[in-house]
């Protein structure tokens, strides 16, 4: 089975780890590396040390949005050979073996789509939470396999998005009947920066998470249960007005801090915030 690995990238000096982990890679299957680069030639240093690999100079469309996440996405799908298209983010390190658990249930051909279980910061932990079967409702894009008839039949990455647009395709395949199999063994470390860009991925994030229900209204019925965090945070800034007269509203935040003790409670609750006040913004923005 011939694997394509499309990694997309903006100013990116991580990418280069990332190509030397993936071509030192151990896997039974044939593949090609595909690299998206918006740089405007500010990583031709890179490219240059890589021929092996396609390096595609990625000119956004006139009047494009800054962010072209999606777009580039779809050119490395449009670029690749392979039948099967593993996305991976610039900076990822995979782990032993990863290549082949990712993409064993497709290989089998029991499946079109699967994810890593175990990815994010180098703890690893996991992020992800199946349903009894395995299958997630959505996943990001950092450790993803498609096979190329999921994406014919749920189609390319909405580039309406700046942010968001891998989950847009999680619930649009899960709408196509295409499950999304989360797999262990196809582990990805990834560094996630400082905690000054985690706090703005985080307000991104939360306008992404917002458009995405403003776009499958269908769904707004599950956000108690899969996203109470974007119910829960928002009312609780709308409400800080309360604060000013009774500041035992403030009191509140004990209960998030106490559930986030082991994990950095006070950045971790900023980063809700920023994710809140991100939503929040999107919602304000698209009623005006």
């Amino acid at each position: 089975m011939e694997v394509s690995i499309v990694i997309i990238s903006k100013d990116e000096r991580e990418l280069e780890p990332t190509l030397d982990a993936l071509m030192a890679h151990d896997s039974v299957h044939d593949r090609e590396i595909v690299v998206v680069d918006a740089s405007g030639g500010r990583l031709a240093d890179i490219a240059g040390a890589y021929p092996d690999i396609l390096w595609i100079d990625f000119i956004p469309p006139a009047g494009s949005k800054q962010v072209t996440i999606p777009e580039q996405r779809n050119a490395g799908i449009a670029a690749a050979r392979g039948e099967v298209v593993v996305f991976v983010d610039a900076g990822c390190m995979p782990g032993g073996g990863w290549l082949d658990a990712l993409l064993d249930p497709i290989a089998r051909g029991d499946e079109l789509v699967t994810v890593g279980g175990r990815y994010g910061s180098d703890d690893g932990r996991y992020l992800l939470r199946p349903d009894e079967a395995g299958y997630v409702r959505d996943a990001p894009t950092m450790n993803m396999a498609i096979h190329r008839r999921a994406i014919d039949r749920v189609g390319a990455f909405d580039e309406a998005f700046s942010y968001g647009s891998d989950v847009d395709f999680c619930w649009r395949a899960a709408d196509a009947g295409v499950p999304i199999l989360m797999v262990t063994g196809a582990d990805m470390r990834a560094n996630w920066g400082s905690a000054r860009r985690q706090m703005r991925r985080a307000w991104q994030y939360g306008e992404a998470r917002a458009r995405l229900y403003v776009k499958h209204r269908n769904r707004l019925r599950e956000m108690p249960r899969h996203d109470p965090m974007l119910l829960a945070y928002p009312l609780f800034l709308l409400g800080l007005p309360v604060a000013l007269r009774h500041r035992s509203y403030l009191l509140l935040l004990a209960v998030p801090l106490w559930r986030l003790r082991g994990e950095r409670p006070f950045l971790s609750l900023l980063d809700r915030f920023a994710y809140a006040a991100g939503a929040l913004v999107h919602l304000v923005r698209r009623a005006g």
